[in-house]
This record gives C-alpha cells, sequence and structure tokens, in this order.
C-alpha cells in the first residue's frame, strides 16, 4: 500500500521506522534482530536507507594503487522483499542520486516495481567521502529534482528508450525530503522551499522531514510550507539521542541545533544510562506533543537504538 493511503485511511497517528541494511557480512538476522521487537507497535511501513558506494584505494604487490569501488551496504531491494516477507508490512526504499546513472536507476526502479513495492523516497544522498561537495556519476542525476522526475516518468510509462511499444506504467508513491532547519546548501529557508515546492508540483506526494529537536522548528516550517502552497503531508522524522557524543555529531553532520535545555539536562547526566534516559524523555515528549498537535505519521530514525525507540512507541499507544 502507498504511503498517502495509509496516511488517508488512518484513524489516529501512525508509526513508521527507518533502517539501514546489514553491513556486508553481516546476514539478515542482524535486521531481524534490529526490527522483530519492533514490530508489535504494527508500523506502517519500514524505510530502508541507501548510502553511496565509496571508492578506496589498495596497494598492490608492486606498490602501486588501484582504485576500487566499494559498497558497504549492498542489497536494498533484496532487504525491502525480506522485510515485507517476514513482517507482511510495506516498505519505502531510498533512492539516491550518488554513485548511480540513469540506467542503473531505471533498472533499480524496475525491479522494485516487479518486487510489488509501491513505494520510493527520492534524495540526492551525500556527496562521497573525501568530496567536498556532491559529484553525480558520470550519466547520473545531480539533482534530486531529476531524479524525482525519472521516478514520475516511470509512472507514465516513459522508459529511457523511448521507442518502447505499449510500455508498463509503475505506480510509486513518491517521498521527499524536508528540512525544518534548512538544507545547509540552500543560502536561506525561502530557497529551499522554492524548490521543495517545485519538486511537490513536479509529483512528489509527501515529505519526510530531517530529524529535529525543537518542535517548534516543526510547527513553524508546516506553517511556512503551506503558505507556499505546499499541501501534502509532512512526516516528522524523529531520533533519540542517547550519548553525550552526540552533542557535537548531530549539529556537524546534519546541521541541526540542539535546544539549550536539552543539551544541559544531557551534560548534567553522570552516566551513560542517565544520558539515555534523558534521551528517552525528551523523544516521548516530543512525540505526544507532536501527536496531539495531529502530525499524521510519527517516523523514528531507529539507527542504533531500536529499544529506545520501542520504549517510547510502546508509552504512545
Amino acid at each position: 500500500m502507498k504511503v498517502i493511503d495509509h496516511i488517508a485511511r488512518a484513524q489516529d497517528t501512525l508509526i513508521s521506522f527507518e533502517i539501514l541494511p546489514p553491513l556486508k557480512g553481516k546476514g539478515i538476522q542482524s535486521l531481524y534482530q534490529h526490527l522483530d521487537p519492533l514490530m508489535e507497535y504494527k508500523p506502517a511501513f519500514i524505510n530502508v536507507t541507501y548510502h553511496r558506494s565509496e571508492h578506496v584505494f589498495k596497494k598492490n604487490a608492486d606498490g602501486s594503487f588501484q582504485k576500487v569501488v566499494v559498497r558497504k551496504r549492498p542489497g536494498t531491494e533484496s532487504i525491502c522483499a525480506a522485510i515485507m516477507n517476514r513482517y507482511n508490512v510495506d516498505t519505502v526504499p531510498h533512492l539516491i542520486c550518488g554513485g548511480f546513472d540513469i540506467n542503473e536507476t531505471e533498472d533499480a526502479l524496475i525491479n522494485l516495481h516487479y518486487l510489488g513495492i509501491d513505494n520510493v523516497l527520492v534524495l540526492r544522498g551525500d556527496a562521497a567521502k573525501n568530496e567536498n561537495a556532491f559529484l553525480p556519476e558520470p550519466g547520473g542525476h545531480k539533482y534530486a529534482s531529476e531524479l524525482l522526475k525519472q521516478v514520475v516518468d516511470l509512472n507514465k510509462g516513459v522508459y529511457l528508450e523511448q521507442d518502447l511499444k505499449n510500455s508498463s506504467q509503475t505506480k510509486f508513491c513518491i517521498g521527499v525530503a524536508g528540512y525544518p532547519e534548512k538544507h545547509f546548501e540552500a543560502p536561506n529557508m525561502e530557497s529551499d522551499l522554492h524548490y521543495l515546492k517545485m519538486k511537490v508540483d513536479m509529483g512528489a506526494d509527501y515529505i519526510v522531514t530531517q530529524m529535529f529537536f525543537d518542535n517548534e522548528k516543526y510547527f513553524a516550517f508546516v506553517k511556512q510550507c503551506r503558505e507556499h502552497g505546499i499541501n501534502v503531508p509532512i512526516i516528522p522524522g524523529l531520533k533519540p539521542i542517547y550519548t553525550i557524543n552526540q552533542l557535537t555529531m548531530l549539529p556537524k553532520v546534519f546541521h541541526i541545533d540542539i535546544p539549550v535545555e536539552l543539551s544541559k539536562e544531557i551534560l548534567a547526566c553522570k552516566s551513560p544510562e542517565a544520558v539515555e534516559q534523558v534521551g528517552t524523555e525528551w523523544l516521548l515528549h516530543q512525540s505526544r506533543e507532536l501527536k496531539k498537535f495531529g502530525v499524521p505519521l510519527l517516523h523514528y530514525y531507529t539507527l542504533g537504538r531500536p529499544n529506545i525507540v520501542g520504549e517510547v512507541v510502546k508509552q504512545l499507544v
């Protein structure tokens, strides 16, 4: 079922989770151990992230170096199929620009369509490691809007080989990212909203936000979106804080602010367990306030701490 259909049919705020595929060599059981405890909360769907390939240099016997492409978390399509088969729940694979040309992207979309997957989250993705700016693959997309157009075209039965006759149409529900605190590359929020509106006008069905820890920023973001004519569902993305190091790591990596009250409470903690407790209580407060506000769905980034998310959701339902 499509994400927007889940939302349209819901009688209450829905729940969804986001997971990482297992690292190469870990096996599927590591994923099941992560998800099994969460499935009792009946998520509407599971998002499966994707990270672009990396280029590493391996030293040859003669002392020269060889550039090698490495994918540390392969198999997103098969992971989605495995989740659907084991849990009978919908999945939302992330589709990124980085690391793929347009033909590889089309093949991935066709495979997802064959598997009966109705949803994709369209993202540009991050720059490759050791690169200061995002660079597309040769023959690949530079912007998420270009990738979005390719998905929209397939939904219309328009393939890269334009002379195909009686081509089948896909039926993807398309999500895009939103940034309550502005995308770090956007010069200002007005510009960020302009391009978000463009994606919605192109065919995006819903928005899921970058993580945030101050609900007022989400409320302001929704208000700004509505004022700009963006009327699709805006799903808040939530993540727990569970280590002191995240106070500096999260702002650095994701370009977000940590509220003063939250940082003070965490810095006053005397143990890792106390930090985790503060993070759990903060996430629960955020979730309750957002649910009261009437958000269509609470989307949890479970990466690393599914137990915290499970504890929060248990107290919500």
